[in-house]
């Protein structure tokens, strides 16, 4: 549509005559990829990381990558993000959570005091002037609950949940896959405060429920898993997680029940164990022994396991590989101070002074600790039994009592996070309460959802050879009209005038063909194609669904029908 400029000045009164110095457009409201930047095509996969997914992003005009681990968004990008923040808006205004934004910069300080400073080698930090100590906020729980502690004062002033959609940061030793691990991240935050453990826990199930409704909505397959808090705090959470070959984690689930867990909770069912019929091997060397640190480097921990049976006696593996015979996360839950990541050359050296040594044992081990007790000279030495095998693909579920258990990779997309009073103790967050003498601590829980890592999630799920392949809730738009250089602007503007409503663009660049057009909409992953080639003539239109298979032409009083018809299935 040409824009309208006032002409008619010297036709108009003194009073309504317009400013001959300004000038007064009547613009387009329609959006067409002739006004969008949209710089597709001229990265190859080699410019990228070699993950397709993330070469089709690149390609595709979402994003470009600023620094190793940093990316800049495109406005097609955007597009999906704001989709994304859109959708999440939605569901967490359903349980009557108030939007905030929250400074990217956190002081040392509230980092010590919660305990997570020292331990946290992602940690950005940074100075100013007076050299203060400032970090990049990878997460907000600090600043948050400090935020509360200084504005809420009595149980009156609960329930209170707040979140944000903002950057967080992390110091990746080795950024990889593109928006899947990144130093710089959009991330969704949910805090919610409560005057009671029970208030809270209900709290916990209305997050939870939220989140089921979101990830339903985007009608993509979708595990929750059973989790760990790790340093977060608290001893109930959950994750959200894609099952995708391109996932870092590993993710358990029951063929026969609802059993799903992480690699880090995972738990199998063993038949009961007759130690008095075990034979006690020939040698007490034959078992694989494993020596350890604790945190605080006062205690040596021997962890004893079964030899598999194809290695000889004479091999003893280093400390560097126990992970590929022993489940450490099984080993965390009876000595959570072991250090796991500490380095064998680092270890060889903190170990012999050691004198205190405490000893775990596979369960099918434990008459080893009268054979080898004998050896023992540590001044103080305790011995535990746990199953500290790894779970294999085919062990018995211990939930029910016909499943097995399977492993699938996983990319981690949510955590909810049933916190207690891990930060409002040590911050001072306290409220009055009825029939208390002293103010007590508010319980506190943390849910987030990874914005950028769903982008590139998603993006790796549904991509396949032609391009990308986005769901309608976060699509850049709905549909796209494309046309030939044959037919009229102003026919293709009367189909997209048919599509108000949608989420459309049109295709309205010069000087592209019919056929560079088609495969650019492929490319970007519109969920609806909309035609006017061929059949135009006849005053038809040819509607494309790539993801449901559907190519078929329609009248052209059909279209926007056909077209809701395919984006209800998406």
């Amino acid at each position: 549509m040409r824009a309208h400029i006032w002409r008619s000045a010297h036709r108009a009164s003194p009073a309504t005559r317009p400013n001959h110095n300004a000038r007064f457009l009547a613009t387009d409201s329609r959006s067409r990829l002739s006004k969008f930047w949209a710089p597709t095509g001229g990265i190859s996969a080699q410019d990228g990381e070699q993950d397709d997914s993330h070469a089709l992003l690149l390609k595709g005009g979402f994003l470009r990558q600023a620094h190793s681990g940093v990316f800049h968004l495109l406005p097609l990008g955007l597009r999906v993000q704001n989709k994304l923040e859109s959708l999440i808006d939605k569901h967490m205004s359903s349980i009557g959570a108030s939007k905030v934004s929250l400074s990217h910069i956190s002081t040392e300080e509230l980092w010590k005091q919660t305990g997570r400073y020292s331990s946290n080698s992602e940690l950005l930090r940074i100075n100013d002037r007076r050299e203060s100590g400032f970090l990049l906020a990878p997460t907000h729980e600090e600043e948050i609950t400090a935020l509360v502690a200084n504005m809420v004062h009595s149980y009156k002033d609960l329930p209170l949940r707040l979140y944000q959609t903002g950057r967080k940061y992390r110091d990746e030793k080795r950024p990889r896959q593109g928006l899947l691990r990144a130093k710089e991240f959009m991330m969704k935050d949910l805090y919610t405060f409560d005057s009671s453990h029970e208030i809270a826990i209900k709290t916990y199930e209305e997050v939870r429920q939220a989140y089921t409704n979101l990830f339903d909505e985007l009608k993509i397959p979708y595990l929750v898993a059973d989790a760990d808090s790790g340093n977060m705090g608290g001893k109930l959470s959950h994750e959200y997680h894609f099952v995708s070959p391109k996932g870092e984690d590993n993710v358990w689930s029951c063929n026969s029940c609802s059993y799903v867990a992480n690699e880090e909770l995972v738990e199998k069912s063993a038949p009961p164990t007759n130690l008095d019929a075990i034979a006690a091997p020939e040698e007490p060397s034959q078992p694989l022994v494993f020596t350890g640190i604790t945190m605080d480097r006062k205690t040596a921990i021997r962890i004893v396991i079964a030899r598999p049976s194809d290695m000889s006696v004479e091999t003893q593996p280093s400390w560097d590989s126990i992970s590929s015979f022993v489940n450490l996360h099984a080993v965390k839950r009876v000595y959570r101070d072991l250090d796991t990541g500490i380095e064998a050359a680092t270890l060889s050296k903190l170990l012999p002074p050691i004198q205190s040594h405490k000893t775990l044992y596979s369960p099918s081990l434990v008459h080893l600790q009268k054979t080898t007790s004998h050896t023992d000279t540590s001044n103080t030495s305790t011995t535990e039994e746990a199953d500290i095998s790894l779970t294999r693909s085919g062990d018995a579920c211990p939930r029910c009592s016909t499943g097995a258990l399977a492993v699938q990779k996983a990319i981690e997309v949510g955590h909810t996070f049933h916190l207690g009073t891990r930060y409002s103790d040590p911050l001072s967050a306290l409220v009055a309460v009825p029939h208390a003498t002293q103010k007590e601590a508010i319980h506190m829980g943390c849910h987030g959802i990874g914005v950028s890592r769903l982008i590139g999630a998603i993006a790796s799920l549904l991509a396949d050879s032609a391009g990308l392949n986005w769901p309608r809730a976060v699509a850049p738009f709905e549909a796209i009209v494309v046309t030939t250089p044959k037919v009229a602007d102003d026919d293709g503007v009367g189909v997209y005038d048919e599509l108000r409503g949608i989420d459309t663009v049109l295709d309205d660049r010069e000087g592209k063909s019919l056929g560079w057009k088609l495969r650019d909409a492929d490319l970007i992953g519109y969920p609806v194609v909309v035609v006017l080639g061929k059949a135009w003539k006849e005053g038809k239109v040819e509607v494309q669904c790539r993801r449901l298979g559907v190519k078929k032409v329609v009248e052209r009083g059909e279209v926007r029908q056909e077209v809701e018809r395919l984006l209800g299935q998406l």
